[in-house]
């Protein structure tokens, strides 16, 4: 369902151990939509509903995402970037869409 890179689960993990919070979990979630594509937002968790959540591992990192928003999570895969545009974590989805530049006036991408 969520994979994560080991490059991701490496600085994941160093960050979770640095800030003293190994046992949160990685939420990821649907953040809304565009002409673009899916947008996609992580936070740390430890508040995780059995009833609403769903719960994977990867890594040994836990993964935690709404029920809701399983469907629009199919095949992402989270990575740790550092290159010259900067340095953080992104989610990329092959399933999540692409520019619709019909639709956005050909402005968003």
């Amino acid at each position: 369902m969520v994979e994560v890179t080991d490059n991701a689960a490496v600085e994941l993990k160093s960050l979770l151990e640095e800030q003293n919070k190994q046992d949160l979990a990685l939420r990821v979630f649907v953040a809304g939509m565009s002409c673009c594509g899916v947008q996609y937002g992580m936070s740390l968790e430890d508040n995780i509903s059995e009833e609403h959540d769903i719960v994977v591992e990867d890594k040994g990192l836990k993964i935690v995402m709404n029920k809701d928003d399983a469907d629009g999570l199919t095949e992402a895969k989270i990575d740790y970037v550092d290159g010259p545009s900067g340095k953080g974590f992104v989610i990329d989805n092959q399933n999540g869409g692409g520019c619709n530049s019909s639709s956005c006036g050909g402005g968003c991408c």
